[in-house]
């Protein structure tokens, strides 16, 4: 029995059972589904947010960390938003935005060998992996294997075939995703992702050039170049089971079943991730229209922003000595401006008759607040 996929006679007829998926893809469509109806409220801004949650978590999937601020600084200046009081990027993120954006603002474009050596150029502009030189804009020309733990005590998880059949095998996996176009899209993204990881044909880079060629897989079934959601993000917060399945199915002999089911489950946690950041920012922007003729000093927006990202997680609702310590301002000052919020029926002090939002007070915690919706 062949000990890696790529070992095996059925390579790369990968086979599934479709009964199996029925489950896990309805949930993922239902769910895309639902994000797509809110496609109206992606502003830039929440692109941008989801395009740099999307950069930082792809590289740190892969142990990389970036800077945040710097990455959104260039996030900001590619989308044409403001970027004033961020510091400047980088090239490695320059790179790594560029290429992100590349695969879902121009998902219409066909995929090429030169397209993908140039995302992986633009991942390493130095020419250099940490303090090694790697092979950058070509296929690897060196063996790879996945290896973890300290040295001396490595694990290995996974090699990859080796550098003579990375070419014909990348131009077979070209052709494919080139045709592949009528089959479903999410479980093409699934065989994708999948394909291409198992190859690895880079020196480095191959699992963020994977996530983006998945996003680029994803655009091109949802005909929108509008980021809606990071999967990276997703695949991160799941990291450790997401390479024990890479790890199992690569140790199989062609069934992908249990990749393409986990990965639409992903997919599917990814959506309703950012569908409750999406409505959460439609009910917070609700709420401010329906304050907008209140006179509010900037102190009690503030309080009032926190206390409604708070949500339930608000123990004990607002204090003076919490409002003190939100605002920097004095006790005299924070009482009237939570009295006055009272007054204009922002606020309103806790009883368990009230219609409120937040948790109620512990004992003997003093005058309480909660913000009335």
């Amino acid at each position: 029995m062949a000990h890696f996929i790529w070992e095996s006679q059925a390579w790369p007829q990968f086979k599934w059972n479709s009964e199996t998926l029925l489950t896990p893809l309805g949930l993922a469509r239902q769910s895309q589904g639902r994000i797509l109806g809110l496609i109206e409220f992606f502003n830039l801004e929440r692109q941008a947010d989801v395009l740099t949650e999307e950069a930082v978590t792809t590289a740190a999937i892969e142990g990389e960390q970036l800077n945040r601020d710097r990455v959104r600084s260039y996030v900001a200046k590619r989308l044409g938003l403001p970027a004033a009081g961020l510091p400047e990027s980088q090239l490695q993120t320059d790179g790594l935005v560029e290429m992100l954006l590349d695969a879902t603002r121009n998902y219409e474009q066909p995929m090429t060998a030169a397209r993908l050596k140039s995302w992986q150029a633009a991942l390493f502009p130095t020419g250099y992996s940490g303090l090694r030189k790697i092979a950058t804009g070509n296929w690897r020309r060196g063996p790879m294997e996945v290896v973890s733990g300290p040295v001396g005590k490595e694990v290995s998880h996974y090699q990859a075939p080796p550098p003579d059949r990375v070419s014909p095998m990348m131009k077979e996996f070209l052709g494919w995703f080139a045709s592949s176009a009528a089959e479903d899209g999410l479980i093409r993204a699934a065989v994708a992702h999948f394909w291409f990881v198992s190859i690895h044909p880079f020196d480095d880079g191959n699992g963020r050039i994977a996530r983006a060629l998945t996003d680029m897989a994803l655009a091109q079934d949802e005909k929108t170049d509008c980021r809606m959601y990071s999967m990276s993000a997703q695949i991160g917060a799941d990291r450790k089971d997401y390479y024990e399945i890479l790890e199992k199915t690569q140790k199989g002999s062609g069934d992908i079943t249990g990749w393409v089911a986990w990965f639409l489950s992903c997919l599917d946690r990814a959506i309703r991730r950012s569908e409750g950041e999406v409505r959460k920012a439609m009910e917070k922007a609700r709420m401010w229209q329906e304050m907008a003729g209140y006179s509010l000093n900037e102190r009690q927006k503030k309080v009032i922003n926190k206390l409604f990202e708070a949500g339930a997680g608000f123990e004990g609702g607002l204090t003076t000595r919490k409002y003190v310590g939100m605002t920097r301002t004095s006790r005299e000052t924070a009482k009237r401006d939570i009295a006055d919020l009272v007054r204009k029926g922002i606020l309103t002090e806790l009883c368990p008759q009230a219609a409120v939002i937040f948790l109620s007070p512990r004992q003997g915690s003093g005058q309480d607040y909660t913000l009335v919706m």
